[in-house]
C-alpha cells in the first residue's frame, strides 16, 4: 500500500509522528509494545472501533514489510520509503480503509496495488482469501516472499495491472485499492460481486477523497469517508487521466477552509489531509470568509497539522510566495526546533527526494491576534512536486490560520 513522497520519512517523522520522543523498537517485545501503543494512542482513538480490525493491527508485524534501516519506525503513524518511488501507508490510513471494507470471515477480497504487503497482511485473517496485484514487478515479487515468509496461506498474490483485475477469480465480494485512480476503471466493476463493498481513493493527483463504494445493480452508489492523497497508479491509466495538475501554476486548494467539510464521514477538510487535533471555526469576522482552522493541542510532542500536496515545476516558477493569517494563544514550542507553529514547505525532485531544507514561515509562539504573514522562497530547478504542512507540530497551545495561498512569483 502506498503514499506520495517516499523518500522523505526522514525529514517528515516530527511532521507525521504520533509519538516523536519515544525510543526506536529494537526487539522482538519492544516492537509488540509499540505496536499495541500505536493501537491504544492512535488507532482507537481516532474511530478504528471493529474489533476485529483492531485486533488484527495489534497482531501484523508492520515491521516486517519495510526495509530493515528503517524498522525502527515501523510503529510511528507515517508512510515510510519500500523502493520505486512507493510507500508503505501509514497504520492509521491502513486500519481506516480496513474498517471501511466491513471485512467478514467469508469475503473474497481483491486488492489493487500490493505494495509492501502491509494492507494483506492486515486483511488475511480477517476473510477467507486475498487476491493482490502489484504492477511493479520488483515490488510484487518481494511482497509475495514476505507474505509466504510470514505464513499468509490464504493470500494469492501476482505482478500484474492491478486496474484489469483478476477475472478468472471474479466475482470478489469486497475490493480495494491502495493506488488511487481518476475514476473507478470498469473492469473492477464489473468483477465486484451485487452488493459488494469497494473502497478507493478517487479524484485528481492531489485533491482525492476516499470513497466507500456499494454495488447496486451494475452502478455503485458512493459514500465519502475523508480526504487522502494516494500514489496515482503507473501505466495507462494515469497516463490517460482527464485532469491534470498545472506545475507551471502551484496553488493551494481550499486555503480559506471555507469548503464544506461534512460531505465526508469523518469531517476532513476538502484539500488536505492527515488531519491531527483540528477543528473548523466559524466567525464572522475571520480574515476570509467565516471560517478559518484551529489547531489545539494539550500534550508536547503530540502533532496537530493539517498537509496538502501540490505540483510544481521548477523550470518554469523561480519563485514561489506563500502567505497566510495566524492566530495564536499562549502557544509553547516543544524541545525540538521544529516544534512551533509553522507554515512549512517542502519541495522535492522527479524521485520524489526532499530538495534542501524546509522553506517555513514562523515559528509562531506565545499569543497574538490575527496577522497575515507572507514570505517569497526560490524554487530549485529540481523541483517537481510540493508538500505544505501548517500547525503546531508538537507544540502545545492553540494555533488558527486562515486564508493560506501559495502562486508563481512573475519574473
Amino acid at each position: 500500500m502506498r503514499r506520495i513522497f517516499n523518500r522523505t520519512a526522514a525529514a517528515l517523522i516530527l511532521l507525521l509522528t504520533f509519538m516523536a520522543t519515544r525510543l526506536p523498537a529494537q526487539t522482538p517485545a519492544e516492537f509488540e509494545e509499540w505496536r499495541h501503543t500505536l493501537v491504544d494512542k492512535l488507532l482507537v482513538p481516532s474511530g478504528i472501533k471493529d474489533p476485529r480490525v483492531v485486533k488484527s493491527m495489534r497482531d501484523t508485524p508492520r515491521h516486517e514489510f519495510m526495509p530493515a534501516n528503517l524498522r525502527k519506525f515501523a510503529y510511528y503513524d507515517m508512510g515510510l520509503p519500500i523502493g520505486e518511488k512507493q510507500t508503505i501507508s501509514s497504520p492509521l490510513i491502513v486500519a481506516q480503509m480496513t474498517q471501511a471494507l466491513h471485512p467478514k470471515a467469508n469475503d473474497k477480497v481483491l486488492e489493487i496495488g500490493t505494495g509492501s504487503g502491509y494492507q494483506t497482511a492486515v486483511l488475511s485473517p480477517l476473510v477467507k482469501d486475498v487476491y493482490t496485484i502489484e504492477i511493479v514487478e520488483s515490488l510484487g515479487k518481494n511482497a509475495k516472499r514476505t507474505l509466504e515468509r510470514l505464513g499468509y496461506k490464504n493470500v494469492h498474490a501476482k505482478v500484474g495491472d492491478g486496474y484489469l483485475g483478476w477475472p478468472e477469480f471474479a466475482p470478489f465480494s469486497k475490493i480495494i485499492a491502495t493506488c488511487s485512480p481518476e475514476k473507478v476503471p470498469q473492469p473492477l466493476i464489473d468483477q465486484l460481486a451485487d452488493g459488494g463493498t469497494l473502497v478507493a481513493p478517487v479524484g485528481e493527483r492531489y485533491t482525492q477523497t476516499l470513497y466507500v463504494f456499494t454495488k447496486k445493480k451494475d452502478k455503485l452508489e458512493r459514500v465519502a469517508l475523508l480526504p487522502t492523497v494516494f500514489v496515482p497508479m503507473t501505466g495507462k491509466a494515469e497516463a490517460t487521466r482527464e485532469h491534470k495538475p498545472d506545475p507551471a501554476n502551484p496553488r493551494l486548494v481550499n486555503g480559506g477552509f471555507e469548503e464544506d467539510p461534512h460531505f465526508v464521514s469523518a469531517g476532513g477538510q476538502p484539500g488536505w489531509y492527515y488531519e491531527r487535533q483540528v477543528t473548523r471555526r466559524t466567525d464572522d469576522h475571520a480574515p476570509e470568509g467565516k471560517h478559518f482552522i484551529e489547531f489545539k493541542n494539550t500534550q508536547p510532542n503530540l502533532g496537530a497539522h493539517l498537509i496538502q500536496g501540490f505540483a510544481i515545476d521548477g523550470r518554469k516558477v523561480n519563485k514561489i510566495e506563500v502567505s497566510g493569517w495566524v492566530k495564536t494563544d499562549n502557544v509553547v514550542a516543544g524541545m525540538q526546533p521544529d516544534q512551533a507553529g509553522f507554515i512549512r514547505i517542502r519541495l522535492f525532485d522527479e524521485q520524489r527526494q526532499q530538495l534542501s531544507k524546509a522553506l517555513v514561515i514562523g515559528p509562531f509562539v506565545g499569543t497574538s491576534g490575527w496577522h497575515k504573514v507572507h514570505k517569497t522562497f526560490d524554487v530549485p530547478k529540481e523541483a517537481r512536486e510540493g508538500i505544505i504542512g501548517i500547525g503546531l507540530f508538537g507544540a502545545t497551545g492553540v494555533g488558527c490560520f486562515d486564508q493560506l495561498e501559495l502562486k508563481k512569483v512573475a519574473k
